[in-house]
């Protein structure tokens, strides 16, 4: 008896999460179709890291790495652990 309570509950939710889906995506469907319609279209504002102290766009890039290799990455970091000072002055 207990068996057949639990399908039946567990089928009317599984009906009511179907039903909730469905109302969701036509909800999110009728959102993207009234906003790519609209008249205006809202203007793009730059996100601040690509304005300068003026607030014009920066047209140069911000960052620029040099790709190096595995043996030169170690080496460098080699050198780096070598030249470390024996006592570090407190």
């Amino acid at each position: 008896m207990f068996h057949l309570l639990y399908i039946l509950a567990f089928t009317i939710i599984a009906f009511l999460a179907v039903g909730n889906l469905i109302r969701s995506l036509l909800s999110i469907s009728t959102d993207y179709q009234y906003n790519s319609n609209s008249r205006r279209r809202p203007q793009q504002v730059p996100h601040p890291e690509f304005l300068d102290a003026a607030g014009n766009v920066i047209e140069e890039p911000l960052l620029v790495m040099k790709s190096i290799g595995v043996e030169d990455a170690r080496q460098q970091l080699e050198s780096l652990y070598k030249n470390q000072p024996e006592n570090p002055s407190n």
